[in-house]
């Protein structure tokens, strides 16, 4: 018989957190940025400059932040199974009992619950009481490079969409444009997000369509009456 293989939606969890996260950072950051700057009078060239300026200091410091994060989550996993190691070396009894009580909670009897106990641990007990007593399993683990990259990488992305309306936009109706591009990048972001994730689409978009609508409504009304005050 082939063997039956599932592909589940929690395995794309480490990247598909930091993709979108990035993205959507990406997306409104820049948009807020050029908005603002733009409800303050600067030139088309300055405002291209500060949008440009904002993608690669953004991108790297979604990058620095998740791999800083990411490599703490990375290290007290560690600290964990060195911890759960020992443990094992030097009272397995006791992590016996700990194992039989988790699966007795989960509806089995003592002698059933001792037998899986005994079966797991024979084939792999580290791997078994950290996926078991700790929650520790192979496909939420920490992977700080990848989520590193995996962030700056979808800043830049979601970054230079609004940043690419710039030059594309008449002067008159730049804020306008790079606003309505934005919020449309967001609402499509939303729903690819939410159908990677089995999420309900609806939800995502209208969550992360608000948010950047407010954050850029927050940006062009302080640069108006910052370019009123300097006018």
């Amino acid at each position: 018989m082939p063997r039956h293989k599932e592909a589940h939606l929690i395995d794309r969890i480490g990247w598909l957190r930091a993709s979108v996260l990035g993205a959507n950072d990406g997306i409104v950051s820049t948009a807020s940025l050029i908005v603002g700057v733009a409800a303050a009078q600067a030139s088309p060239a300055t405002i291209l400059m500060t949008g440009i300026a904002g993608l690669v200091a953004g991108a790297m410091s979604m990058a620095a932040g998740e791999y800083v994060s990411v490599s703490s989550q990375a290290d007290t996993e560690a600290a964990d199974r060195q911890r759960e190691k020992a443990e094992l070396d030097t009272v397995p009894e006791k992590e016996r009992e700990e194992l039989v009580g988790i699966y007795q909670a989960r509806g089995l009897d003592r002698a059933l619950a001792g037998q899986v106990a005994d079966k797991l641990t024979a084939h792999d007990a580290l791997a078994t009481h950290l996926r078991d007593e700790l929650g520790m399993a192979m496909h939420t683990a920490a992977r700080p490079v990848q989520a590193a990259v995996a962030s700056a990488a979808a800043f830049a992305v979601g970054a230079a969409l609004p940043l690419a309306m710039v030059p594309l936009s008449p002067a008159a109706f730049l804020s306008w444009m790079v606003s309505t591009a934005a919020l449309l990048f967001l609402a499509i972001l939303g729903a690819v997000g939410a159908k990677a994730g089995g999420a309900p689409i609806g939800k995502a978009v209208l969550r992360v369509t608000f948010w950047g609508a407010f954050a850029m409504a927050a940006t062009a009304a302080i640069g108006s009456l910052f370019g009123t005050s300097v006018a």
